[in-house]
């Protein structure tokens, strides 16, 4: 089969390679669309303690179980799956406890268990008996199912914000998470969102997605329009969908009292500390959390909702690729120039 192997730093070369070979308790899938993660970028150009390469990552995926060992019940072949990230080790407080994305060990896919930029991928024992792995039905798209990944995570940012019926939301960062963050908001009860962007391009895609007001971050006092659009409350959960320091001080400058930030998104490795005068938490009363990753559950509920349309993903797909493009792939996610990239591994063309 052909794979696209993660040599070292900035080096990934399709190459064959041998299909994977399963025991009684592993199942084998058909790789029919993972799409590219900003993470597998930052793994592509600055690594991970948890990558070691040689070795293929790929973590946003969907396809068809072709192979089960003797002792499998959970998959079946010909079944359609799509796979969550995040896999718990099952032993630690966290995992039994249903917080597998807090595990100290940290298993996921892509990292020390091998991913989806190839044909075929072989899923192990550990991630059938306790990963996020979900049926996905014959209906729906593959490109689409892969994206629950991220849409699981946006899940358990907005259950830690504890968004609400009633409650004003602030998106900040329109990639594709974002986006979906806009219909997240909408299902789980927001009365209001808002949403604001840097990059005129990505908010164009953005408009599809109907929320109250859009704002430019370049070319708009956001502080203020938000206020303004907010009866001077301030929103009720403002989630943080971008990779921005100054985004996350804002924040919690425009949280409501007894508001919630969520900072979802994580700062590259260099980045300055973060500077919030402490007063501001306090005399507003409000919360400032973090999220990453997923539970299985999150996943499942993330399938449903993407299956039932609730969440619309397909719009977020712009560009395909065949795997043998895989270098021109992460060219157009590192250029911004769309919002999903996909690999398609069974393909021949650009699509």
């Amino acid at each position: 089969m052909k794979a696209a192997v993660l040599e070292s730093l900035n080096v990934m070369n399709v190459r064959d390679v041998p299909v994977p070979e399963i025991g009684p308790y592993d199942a084998l899938m058909r790789v029919d669309a993972v799409s590219i993660c900003g993470s597998d970028l930052r793994i592509f150009r600055h690594g991970n303690p948890r990558v070691v390469p040689p070795t293929v990552i790929g973590h946003e995926v969907a396809g068809t179980v072709v192979a089960v060992g003797d002792e499998v019940t959970r998959v079946r072949v010909g079944e359609r799956i799509a796979l969550g990230a995040d896999v718990p080790c099952g032993q630690c407080d966290w995992c039994r406890n249903g917080l597998g994305n807090n595990c100290a060990i940290n298993y996921a896919i892509g990292y020390q268990i091998p991913g989806a930029f190839a044909e075929y991928m072989r899923l192990p024992r550990l991630v059938l008996e306790e990963g996020p792995v979900t049926p996905i039905g014959p209906d729906l798209p593959a490109e689409e199912a892969a994206l629950a990944e991220p849409l699981a995570c946006a899940i358990n940012g907005f259950e830690l914000a504890r968004l609400a019926l009633g409650h004003r939301v602030l998106v900040m960062g329109m990639g594709a998470i974002g986006c979906m963050m806009i219909d997240l908001a909408r299902v789980m009860g927001a009365r209001q969102v808002i949403a604001t962007q840097r990059s005129a391009g990505r908010m164009a895609i953005a408009r599809a997605y109907g929320a109250d007001a859009y704002l430019a971050s370049e070319e708009t006092d956001v502080e203020a329009a938000v206020r303004d659009l907010t009866e001077g409350h301030g929103p009720d959960v403002i989630i943080t969908a971008c990779a921005s320091v100054e985004a996350h001080e804002q924040a919690v400058r425009m949280v409501a009292h007894r508001g919630i930030v969520n900072l979802f998104g994580g700062l590259p490795k260099d980045t300055r500390p973060m500077s919030v005068p402490s007063n501001l938490i306090h005399y507003k009363e409000c919360f400032v959390t973090g999220s990453h990753g997923s539970t299985p559950r999150q996943h499942q509920m993330a399938v449903d909702l993407i299956r039932r349309g609730a969440v619309r993903v397909k719009p977020l797909i712009t560009h395909r690729f065949p795997l043998t493009s895989i270098n021109e792939a992460f060219a157009a996610a590192e250029s911004r120039a769309g919002m999903k990239i996909v690999i398609q591994p069974h393909a021949n063309e650009f699509r």
